[in-house]
């Protein structure tokens, strides 16, 4: 299994970026997917989730209404795309994914067996 990250880059505040995450080497449509971060100094924490079993998508309050996950089955590639971006959210975002169905939370990485190299945030106020 591989997950390949891409689309960071240096942003001014306010601005708009789309990362991907291309999955190979799995079912694509039977693994939930999701984002984390880890900005630099401080531990790894969730950024957002889709949940295949259910269809829906779940969010870290500090990004509530700024970011959207989503996917294309056909590509085999999630998408995050952030807008309204603030300083604090430079941070290195990685992808992870686990088969679906699963009920561990889905906000801690350590329970997503798959996790790609991550592709790096900076935003600059």
């Amino acid at each position: 299994v591989q997950l390949q990250a891409s689309g960071g880059g240096l942003v001014q505040a306010g601005g708009s970026l789309r990362l991907s995450c291309a999955a190979s080497g799995l079912t694509f449509s039977t693994y939930d997917m999701a984002w984390f971060r880890q900005a630099p100094g401080k531990d790894r924490t969730f950024v957002a989730t889709v949940r295949r079993n259910s269809g829906t998508s779940s969010y870290a309050d500090s990004v509530k209404g700024r970011f959207t996950i989503s996917s294309d089955n056909a590509k085999n590639t999630v998408y995050l795309q952030m807008n309204s971006l603030k300083f604090e959210d430079t941070a290195v975002y990685y992808c992870a994914a686990r088969r679906y169905g699963a009920t561990l939370p889905v906000d801690d990485s350590k329970t997503y067996g798959y996790r790609g190299q991550g592709t790096l945030v900076t935003v600059s106020s």
